[in-house]
C-alpha cells in the first residue's frame, strides 16, 4: 500500500509531462545521480549515476558499473505524456452573450466525454524573458478553474448516449463571463510571480483536478488520472533507483510524444536514446565495437500499461490472453509487431519475474481488434537490441480517470529492481545467461 501512495503523490504533483519529468529527477537528484548536459562533454566514472533531460519532458538516467568486461545494457522504456487538451498560443474565445471560454485541441486520443462536467485546471511551461536570455518556468494553476459542460439532453436534438463530440464546438472548456474580462496571462502571470509582459510563449495544457483514489471493499483499487503511463514510469523508476550491478550499465528512459507517435526530438523514435548510448561508449573509451558486443548482450523492457478484462464486457478480450487486476505484470503479444515480445524475449522477462517472486500474465488483443502500440518497436528502431513489451493491468486506458489494482505497481518495482540487479550475455542459440 505505500507504493500505491507514492504512486498517486507522484500523479497527484505530474499534471503534465513536464511535472512528471521535473518530479523524476528530484527523486534522482535525492538518489544522488549527476545532472548532465547535452551540449557539454561527459566525464563519466566507473561507479558513477548521471541523467540527462531533454525539451524538459524526456530523461536518460544510468548507471556506470566498475567492471566494464562483457558489458550489457539494462534499459527500460516508458513515456511521461498522457492524452489531454493543449491550450492553444491564442487562447481566448468569446461566445454568443455571455461566456468566455479558452482556445484547446486534443492531444492524443482521450476518451473526449470523461473530460466533461469536472473541474479542470491549467498546468504546463512558460517562457519568461529574462534580461538577455529566455528561461522556463513550470506553473500548475491550483484552482478549479474551467470546466467543459455537456447540453442537456432536454434541449439536445439528438441522442447524446454514445454522442461523437466536435473538438472545436463540444470541447471547449468554460473559464469565465464577459463581465469579468479574465485574461489566463495575469493567472499565470500572478502564479508563478513574473511580469505579464514578460511572458514571451507557452505549452500549456488541461488537466483534471481529481488527482486519484484508493477504493473498493478491501482497498484493491486505485481510479487515478495519467496511469497510462506514470504507473509504469513510477514503477521502472523505483526499480532502477533501489537496484545495484557491478557489470552492466543500468539505463532508465523517459520519453515524450509516446501519444502522438514518438517522432519527436524527445520521443523514443529520435536518436536520445542512441546518442546516449554513443556518447558513454565515447566517455569510457570503448570502441564502437565494444559498445556493438554490449548491445548485443543488452535488453529493453518498453513499459506501457494493458488492457486488464473488462468487468461490463468481458468478450473484448482474447478468452485465453487477457490480465486481471491485481494479477501482476502483463507481457504483451502481437503478430504484427505492435508489440515486440517474441519467445525469447518473453522467456528472458519471465525469468526476471520469477527470480523475483513476481506474477506475471499473458495478453494479446482478440485477433478481430487491432489494438495500440507502444514503445518498444519505435525504440528497437533506433537502438536494435531484444526487447518485450510489458505493463500494468488497467481499465478504462485514455479516460480522464483510469483505474488499476493497488497490488501491481509494487510488483513492477520488484520485477524492474531484479532486472537492474541481473547481467545478461548472448548465447550462440539467441538466448541470454542471466546471472547477478
Amino acid at each position: 500500500m505505500n507504493n500505491t501512495k507514492e504512486l498517486l503523490k507522484f500523479i497527484q504533483e505530474s499534471p503534465t509531462c513536464f511535472h512528471a519529468i521535473k518530479n523524476i529527477c528530484d527523486i534522482l537528484d535525492q538518489a544522488n545521480y549527476e545532472l548532465l548536459m547535452e551540449n557539454e562533454h561527459w566525464n563519466l566514472a566507473k561507479g558513477g549515476k548521471y541523467y540527462v533531460v531533454r525539451n524538459q519532458s524526456s530523461v536518460l538516467a544510468f548507471t556506470i558499473p566498475n567492471n566494464l568486461d562483457n558489458l550489457s545494457f539494462n534499459i527500460s522504456a516508458s513515456h511521461s505524456d498522457s492524452p489531454t487538451f493543449k491550450i492553444k498560443p491564442n487562447f481566448s474565445l468569446e461566445s454568443v452573450n455571455f461566456y468566455q471560454e479558452l482556445n484547446t485541441e486534443v492531444y492524443g486520443g482521450p476518451i473526449i466525454s470523461t473530460w466533461m462536467d469536472r473541474p479542470l485546471g491549467v498546468a504546463g511551461r512558460v517562457i519568461v524573458h529574462a534580461s538577455d536570455t529566455i528561461s522556463t518556468k513550470l506553473v500548475k494553476i491550483d484552482k478549479d478553474l474551467l470546466i467543459i459542460p455537456h447540453i442537456a439532453p432536454h434541449v439536445a436534438s439528438e441522442n447524446l448516449n454514445g454522442a461523437k463530440y466536435n473538438p472545436q464546438i463540444d470541447m471547449l472548456p468554460l473559464i469565465s463571463t464577459k463581465d469579468q474580462k479574465c485574461d489566463l496571462n495575469d493567472i499565470i502571470a500572478s502564479t508563478i510571480n513574473v511580469k505579464k509582459e514578460d511572458i514571451i510563449a507557452s505549452d500549456l495544457f488541461l488537466y483534471v483536478r481529481d488527482r486519484g483514489h484508493v477504493l473498493g471493499l478491501d482497498d484493491e483499487f486505485i481510479a487515478a488520472p495519467q496511469l497510462d503511463d506514470l504507473a509504469s514510469a513510477f514503477g521502472c523508476l523505483n526499480g532502477f533507483v533501489s537496484a545495484s550491478n557491478e557489470a552492466s550499465v543500468n539505463i532508465y528512459a523517459c520519453f515524450d510524444n509516446e501519444e502522438v507517435g514518438s517522432r519527436t526530438k524527445q520521443g523514443a523514435g529520435s536518436k536520445f536514446l542512441a546518442d546516449t548510448i554513443s556518447r558513454i561508449g565515447d566517455a569510457l573509451k570503448l570502441s564502437a565495437t565494444d559498445i556493438s558486443c554490449a548491445l548485443a548482450n543488452s535488453f529493453i523492457v518498453s513499459a506501457d500499461n494493458a488492457h486488464a478484462v473488462h468487468p461490463n464486457q468481458p468478450g473484448r478480450t482474447d478468452a485465453k490472453n487477457n490480465a486481471l487486476l491485481n494479477h501482476g505484470i502483463v507481457i504483451k503479444y502481437n503478430a504484427n509487431q505492435s508489440y515486440t515480445t517474441d519467445a525469447i524475449s518473453s522467456a528472458y522477462f519471465e525469468t526476471i519475474c520469477k527470480n523475483a517472486s513476481v506474477p506475471y500474465q499473458k495478453y494479446t488483443n482478440r485477433s478481430d481488434v487491432r489494438g495500440g502500440g507502444t514503445l518498444g518497436a519505435i525504440s528497437t528502431s533506433q537502438v536494435s537490441i531484444n526487447s518485450v513489451d510489458i505493463g500494468l493491468p488497467q481499465l478504462a486506458m485514455h479516460s480522464v480517470m483510469e483505474t488499476a489494482g493497488s497490488k501491481d505497481v509494487s510488483y513492477l518495482i520488484k520485477a524492474m529492481n531484479e532486472f537492474y540487479s541481473s547481467h545478461s550475455t548472448l548465447l550462440v542459440n539467441g538466448c541470454y545467461k542471466i546471472e547477478k
